[in-house]
């Protein structure tokens, strides 16, 4: 099995339509109820589900870049308001944070070879 789609609840399609495609999602489903994208790379899909009442989770959505800082800049060019600076963190990922129209939390990230293999990672003899 693979993860592939993630659904966020939202008040109001066409405001979180407008706030996705300016973060690069490509769209493949439009309906005045739902929508769903295209991650700017790789082949996840993402969609988004209009519903009464929103209540962000306390998940964070990550997309990863090699380029954080360029990739921050040209975002908030296109209108895109970060909760923090790119910064590098103790877990050895560089990332800034910000948030959707109805407060979902995603970070804008580059972990490089450390996602996957981090040097506190359990080895396979260990697992």
């Amino acid at each position: 099995m693979k993860l592939n789609q993630l659904t966020l609840d939202v008040s109001d399609i066409s405001r979180s339509k407008a706030f996705y495609r300016r973060l690069g999602f490509r769209l493949l489903v439009d309906s005045p109820h739902y929508c769903r994208f295209l991650a700017p790379e790789g082949g996840t899909s993402f969609s988004i589900h209009l519903a009464e009442e929103v209540i962000p989770s306390g998940a964070t959505l990550y997309l990863e870049t090699d380029h954080v800082d360029a990739d921050k800049a040209r975002l908030e060019a296109a209108g895109i308001t970060f909760d923090s600076e790119a910064a590098d963190q103790r877990w050895l990922w560089r990332e800034a944070e910000f948030r959707d129209p109805d407060g979902h939390r995603w970070k804008l990230y580059h972990a490089g070879e450390n996602r996957l293999d981090p040097p506190w990672r359990v080895r396979p003899d260990e697992a």
